[in-house]
């Protein structure tokens, strides 16, 4: 959605692997690992006011941690925070979501995340922001 850099991070893959811990609350403690690569990229080189070029967003990988709320059998919502590592820097990050099961047996979940990462580039302090869509299977 919006980067310093975004005509050479436009759109992208990866991985995850999350995890609900049981309660017997609608509250849930949930951890979340996620490796993502940007494939798109516009070759345009950017630069800042000292002529240093910005790196673009090859990949990134985030360990977030943090809390979901289910306030029916098949609906659930979750906010969960932690470090994002980008181009060698450890920032912060956080990911709102909405999810869904998509039967009762809570098999197969579908999600809908917003992820902003705070300061991606230093000099000018500006964000990395992304919208996730995610199909997750349960595997135990």
């Amino acid at each position: 959605m919006y980067d310093i850099t975004s005509g050479n991070n436009p759109w992208g893959i990866g991985l995850g692997l999350q995890t609900f811990f049981n309660t017997k609350t609608k509250f849930k403690p949930t951890v979340e690992f996620t490796a993502d690569t940007y494939l798109a990229d516009d070759k345009v080189a950017r630069v800042n006011t000292d002529g240093k070029i910005i790196d673009d967003v090859r990949s990134m990988f985030n360990l977030f941690a943090g809390a979901s709320f289910q306030p029916k059998q098949n609906v659930y919502f979750s906010i969960i925070a932690g470090p994002s590592f980008i181009n060698g820097q450890t920032l912060f990050g956080i990911k709102p979501s909405l999810g869904f099961y998509f039967s009762n047996k809570q098999k197969w979940t579908a999600k809908l995340s917003y992820i902003n990462i705070f300061n991606r580039d230093k000099e000018t302090q500006e964000d990395f922001g992304t919208i996730s869509l995610a199909v997750g299977l349960k595997l135990f």
